[in-house]
């Protein structure tokens, strides 16, 4: 199987340049809005064109949730910086609209895809908050975890566990979630018997940290190069 992740464009249109004809999987990292520079329409039409390409190829197209996202989907709950008040009526309504198309993790195997990453400190405490049998069975077994996050996604009574933010991203919970998950925590701590790969952090160039059994890989390089990382599985 061929993947192909883009992470972070935050409005730019660097996605275009994915022959997705070539790949089984194309999977957006999440982060579609926000901007430090472009305007709210370039913003808002390249969300547009990216919906569409989901629409058009839904069996191959993935789109995972990043916390600039969360915050117009789930508003005015789990907000981050970067915010357009502006804008908020219009993406929230789209998000909404097209919920189903969004998730928070992806998993072929044991590669697992989210926005920030899975610290195992985080995936212990969260399972510890849990009270679900169905969603903790899809956590504790290795080949379906990205189903259990999803699952606590979808479920209003635990799905702020997956939004939790640590001190080194300005929270005050333990440990981060897998959509807010700094890379020191992720440097430190990444998901045992797992190879994540994940944006959520900026850097300049691909960068896989791990062994044979355990890594992770930062992907989230659009600031400096139109760049997007690969793997046949």
């Amino acid at each position: 199987m061929k993947l192909v992740t883009i992470s972070d464009i935050h409005g730019r249109g660097d996605w275009v340049h994915v022959d997705v004809a070539a790949y089984d999987r194309v999977l957006f990292l999440g982060d579609y809005v926000d901007s430090h520079s472009l305007s709210d329409g370039v913003i808002l039409n390249n969300f547009h064109q990216i919906l569409k390409l989901r629409q058009r190829y839904p069996e191959k197209i993935v789109l995972l949730l990043g916390n600039h996202d969360a915050q117009y989907l789930h508003y005015p709950k789990y907000s981050c910086s970067g915010f357009r008040a502006a804008m908020q009526p219009m993406l929230t309504d789209l998000f909404r609209h097209h919920q189903d198309a969004f998730q928070v993790a992806y998993q072929e195997r044991r590669y697992l895809f989210t926005h920030a990453g899975v610290t195992n400190g985080w995936f212990t405490r969260a399972k510890q908050q849990l009270d679900d049998a169905t969603i903790l069975d899809r956590l504790n077994n290795p080949e379906t975890v990205a189903d259990g996050l999803n699952r606590l996604h979808q479920n209003p009574d635990f799905q702020p566990i997956l939004f939790e933010v640590a001190p080194v991203r300005g929270g005050d919970d333990p440990f981060s979630g897998p959509v807010w998950a700094d890379r020191s925590e992720t440097l430190a701590d990444h998901l045992t018997g797992f190879h994540q790969v994940v944006g959520h952090t900026p850097i300049s160039d691909f960068r896989t940290v791990g062994d044979e059994t355990s890594s992770i890989t930062y992907t989230d390089v659009l600031q400096t190069q139109t760049a997007f990382y690969n793997l046949d599985l």
